[in-house]
């Protein structure tokens, strides 16, 4: 195990800190899935720009999250990739029933 995964599996004991770190997941979820959805289509973040007319400083942002992207900014981002976007909700208990 690396260092990484050590100290934050020890973090992970914390209750403040658990609940930080998984109320944080959609984000990372989002932002993953921009950058692993860039890099499927070999563009780099400046040819990205020029196919969506999203400013390349932007997109950095939005990919190391200092910035929320919009639905609409993700809408334009998945055009430009010639991708759909798809919002998905699902349960948190998988055998729960409404």
């Amino acid at each position: 195990m690396s260092e990484l995964q050590e100290f934050l599996k020890e973090q992970m004991q914390d209750d403040d800190f658990r609940k930080e770190w998984e109320d944080m997941q959609p984000e990372m979820d989002v932002i993953r899935a921009m950058v692993d959805a860039r890099i499927s289509q070999n563009l780099t973040q400046k040819e990205l720009a020029e196919r969506t007319g999203i400013n390349q400083a932007d997109i950095s942002k939005l990919e190391n999250g200092t910035r929320n992207p919009t639905l609409k900014l993700l809408k334009r981002l998945a055009d430009g990739m010639g991708m759909t976007l798809k919002l998905e909700f699902v349960p948190k208990n998988p055998t729960a029933r409404l």
